[in-house]
């Protein structure tokens, strides 16, 4: 089923009541589902798809996904935290992750956005320029 207009423009309502000073509140994030729940709108799968979608991009913001090949340590994680924390004005947490497929390497990935300095990136730029 297809969102309409009023239905997104509620989820969008709906998610800017969750978020205090800029960052999702499980306390108002109860609230929201508290009030759904009581007062169940129309199209309220939509709404709550819509809704729990937005509220998932937003925590992805926050949080570094770390994938490397070989081992890394605490260290390395906490200076990736730092300097996500200072480029995003918003604090990262970082979570390591082995990634096999990677020769060497990072790949570093904050909601959307991917930085990667891996040998086999590097190989595939290459072969791509070729």
């Amino acid at each position: 089923m297809r969102a309409d207009k009023k239905t997104k423009a509620l989820a969008k309502q709906l998610f800017k009541l969750s978020l205090v000073n800029g960052v999702v509140s499980p306390e108002q994030v109860a609230g929201v589902l508290g009030y759904v729940e009581k007062n169940v709108p129309r199209h309220a799968l939509a709404l709550l798809q819509l809704y729990q979608r937005a509220i998932a991009t937003e925590l992805a913001k926050s949080n570094a996904v770390v994938e490397h090949a070989g081992p890394i340590g605490d260290g390395t994680l906490r200076s990736i935290e730092a300097a996500m924390t200072k480029k995003y004005s918003r604090p990262v947490a970082a979570t390591a992750k082995p990634n096999p497929k990677l020769l060497a390497g990072l790949r570093v990935r904050i909601g959307s956005d991917v930085y990667e300095s891996t040998v086999a990136g590097q190989l595939a730029a290459l072969s791509s320029a070729v």
